[in-house]
């Protein structure tokens, strides 16, 4: 088998939708049909109709071989095809992951992978692997080595996960996600209670005759409701559904192990279990064999990492992992520096007027960096970190350690190497007094503003939209679904069974509606890792890492009501917030945690490079 990736996309018959068709029971209960079992009957299996009607067939899938990208159709036919003689060469945006197609008369974007059914990383394997090329870019088509390497680090991983022999071990384990048992119990039996209440209602307004026009009216509203219930417990239901992975010595989720080479977590495709389409997820496993083909794409939504990655590491699985490698705080040590720097007891890096020395804790220097040798002091920022690095006349680098470890902050080396005359670059650090000093210009301000805080740890900052919106929505639903419910009411009833319950039931329906809704909305989540947009009930919308965010504020520019926004460090908007919380509150939290507020263009919109 050459290697080939095939999007993710559901078997057989989507989830079953016919939320339409609830309403064909209303209609025919207002049908004067006689005798009464017959029409109770008609109205009951037209209420469940929709319960029982099969989905659609899946839409079409995308594959990814040596013949190129292909859309396969339903009926297994060809409906797209990109062959390699007509390609160029295929873009993967390191942001949104947008896959583009570039050909000698121009470029044409298919959609993020994600949502084409691909995993970006195995796709740039499996691309790679059958002789298509494929960069990545950032959003205006320029090459980012910096993201591509990633790429390149994840596949070299798996290459070297792939070629070494494992032998899996231990005994079955079961992992489940994260349980909403109790929820989904209470959600089984508050609208199994509902369902057979109203579809009880219809059965007793047979038995006492459905000769009027309102008798009938009320009737259809019960089996009408009874349908959306049954409708709504079972999209919960399938929403919340657990997800289970039997690991043992044998198998992972029924692949052998013999055929397992390694397994890539990381974000991902999974499949709605609503609508049965690809969409972006926090956490999936792609399976490769020794052969580094993808021969299995697993669910592992609702599921924790850290949990997953070590149970199957354990067993003796070869596990690699999309996230970018971290320096942990234990490592900003004396690690990969000469071996004179680990054996000064307190060492740290001195500014002296022939070079860079390292000093030992009486300030006598034991090691020094001639000032002829050195071509170049760049300073910079690495995961948060300020880092040195230094190279020779020849422009080969000699030194590269984090600030931390070499126990001197970023303004001191700079302002004491400049003093003496040595070639000093900090690009971040200079960008950063160009902005501010265009901002305190264009402002005329009369005071400096404050510099943001040191980002703080912790889960975060969870922001909501506030109390007066919130009484809002509840408001305005309340008087719509009254509206509604009086107006049929008083058009086909009269005005008596107006007060007796079309006023109390529209009042209900909204408030119901409303608190449904209001239970599972979005927040915001603020924390020094990113914004991430969160449900009440847990559910992850959408999260922009922290290096990936260019600043959060109010957007002005469109027509209609500002919106607020997070603009990408090139100044595009990545995310559009469809709620509005405390804006006093979300600039704290952005303060609090690193996140520049304003457009990233602004003034005040990016934090000064730091120290350590």
């Amino acid at each position: 088998m050459d290697h080939e990736l095939v999007g993710l996309r559901a078997e057989g018959r989507r989830p079953p939708g016919g939320a339409p068709f609830a309403l064909l029971a209303f209609a025919v209960a207002l049908i004067p049909l006689k005798p009464s079992w017959l029409w109770a009957s008609l109205v009951l299996g037209l209420a469940a109709l929709p319960l029982v009607l099969p989905g659609q067939r899946p839409g079409p899938r995308w594959r990814l071989s040596p013949a190129g990208l292909q859309l396969i159709g339903r009926d297994g036919g060809i409906v797209q095809s990109y062959e390699p003689g007509r390609v160029q060469e295929l873009s993967i945006s390191a942001d949104e992951q947008v896959l583009t197609v570039h050909h000698k008369f121009g470029t044409t974007q298919l959609g993020t992978l994600p949502e084409m059914g691909f995993e970006p990383h195995a796709f740039f394997v499996t691309a790679r692997r059958a002789g298509i090329p494929v960069h990545v870019v950032d959003n205006d088509f320029a090459p980012d080595p910096d993201e591509e390497q990633d790429y390149l680090d994840v596949e070299a991983a798996l290459m070297s996960a792939v070629i070494e022999a494992a032998e899996p071990s231990g005994g079955p384990v079961t992992l489940t996600s994260q349980s909403e048992g109790a929820s989904r119990l209470r959600a089984a039996l508050l609208g199994g209670t509902a369902v057979c209440l109203a579809w009880l209602m219809v059965i007793v307004s047979a038995v006492q005759g459905v000769e009027s026009v309102s008798a009938r009216f009320g009737a259809g509203l019960w089996a009408l409701g009874g349908t959306l219930a049954a409708l709504a417990v079972r999209r919960r239901l399938r929403r919340t559904s657990p997800v289970h992975w039997a690991i043992s010595d044998e198998a992972v989720q029924d692949i052998p192990a013999e055929t397992i080479g390694a397994l890539l977590l990381g974000p991902g495709p999974e499949l709605n279990p609503l609508s049965g389409e690809p969409e972006y997820a926090p956490l999936t496993a792609v399976v490769f064999d020794h052969r580094l083909r993808v021969i299995g794409q697993l669910n592992a939504r609702g599921m924790d990492e850290f949990q997953l990655a070590h149970t199957l590491d354990e067993h003796g699985y070869r596990v690699v992992s999309t996230a970018p490698a971290a320096i942990r705080p234990s490592e900003y040590g004396l690690d990969g520096l000469p071996e004179i720097f680990s054996q000064v007891p307190g060492g740290r890096l001195v500014v002296g007027e022939d070079g860079l020395g390292w000093a030992d804790m009486a300030g006598d220097v034991m090691l020094k960096m001639p000032a002829d040798r050195i071509g170049v002091v760049e300073l910079l920022t690495v995961d948060g970190h300020a880092w040195l690095r230094v190279y020779d006349t020849d422009g080969e680098e000699f030194l590269a350690a984090p600030l931390k470890a070499l126990r001197i902050a970023r303004t001191d080396l700079r302002e004491k190497a400049r003093a003496v005359g040595l070639p000093v670059t900090d690009a971040e650090y200079d960008a950063y007094l160009s902005a501010a000093f265009h901002g305190a210009v264009s402002t005329i301000a009369a005071e400096d503003p404050s510099p943001l805080p040191t980002p703080e740890s912790g889960p975060g900052a969870l922001l909501d939209v506030t109390p007066r919106a919130r009484l809002w929505a509840y408001g305005v639903t309340a008087a719509i679904a009254l509206l509604v419910t009086v107006t049929i009411a008083w058009v086909i009833l009269g005005f008596r069974p107006v007060m007796a319950w079309s006023v109390p039931l529209g009042l209900l329906v909204g408030f119901l509606g409303a608190w449904f809704y209001d239970r599972n909305r979005s927040q915001l989540r603020v924390s020094m890792h990113g914004i991430a947009s969160v449900t009440r009930l847990g559910r992850t919308d959408w999260s922009l890492r922290r290096e990936t965010v260019g600043g959060v504020g109010i957007d002005h520019s469109g027509e209609g009501v500002p919106r607020l926004v997070v603009w990408s460090p090139a100044g595009r908007v990545l995310r559009r917030v469809s709620f509005a919380p405390d804006l006093a509150e979300l600039r704290r939290a952005c303060e609090r945690y690193g996140l520049p507020w304003g457009p990233p263009d602004g003034a005040g919109s990016a934090a000064p490079p730091p120290e350590i």
